[in-house]
């Protein structure tokens, strides 16, 4: 009986296409880390009767900032270009990511001294949500938004007092900040 062997390039083939099964599987199993690494954490997990159904608590990645005054307020930091809407009880409502112009405030409070629905900015781009409580350097300091929510050009040559933010951020900012309600830059 003669007895028949598969070619090398046959084992080759097998074993790299059996390899590339299980990388691949192990890949598609990895789960991100709440630290922002990976592991993988869901191939050895099992299963539970409330998987999906805990319910997460909030990181709080961007606590309000030390020094920024009491109360009912808008805060507003210069070196994280962010802003925190804080209740009465010191507790941030909302924080977000703004975009300065090129005129900033000096630290301190501050209150909102006029608002208005819709404009044009500085740059000609239309605007809403204008919320003015600074002057800096015969320029006028305001929180708004680009009505087409696009973040603002950097032009070195014009001076800018618009501290832009998303349209959402933007219009919640307009709700929570009436004239007179507090605006306190910290570094």
């Amino acid at each position: 009986m003669s007895s028949r062997r598969l070619p090398s390039w046959a084992w080759v083939t097998g074993l790299l296409s059996a390899a590339l099964v299980v990388v691949v599987g192990l890949a598609v199993r990895v789960e991100p880390l709440p630290e922002g690494g990976t592991g993988a954490a869901g191939a050895t997990a099992k299963p539970s009767a409330t998987a999906g159904t805990e319910k997460k608590k909030p990181a709080v990645a961007h606590p309000v900032p030390e020094e920024s005054g009491q109360g009912r307020r808008v805060v507003y930091s210069l070196e994280l270009r962010r802003v925190w809407l804080v209740d009465g009880r010191d507790k941030a409502l909302r924080t977000f990511e703004v975009w300065p112009g090129s005129v900033h405030p000096a630290e301190g409070p501050y209150k909102v001294f006029s608002r208005l629905e819709t404009g044009t900015g500085t740059d000609g781009v239309k605007v809403a949500n204008v919320v003015y409580f600074a002057r800096s350097s015969q320029v006028t300091i305001a929180f708004s938004n680009a009505v087409d929510g696009a973040r603002p050009k950097v032009d070195l040559g014009v001076q800018t007092g618009a501290v832009r933010q998303g349209v959402a951020d933007g219009a919640a900012l307009w709700k929570f900040a009436p004239e007179g309600t507090p605006v306190h830059v910290v570094t």
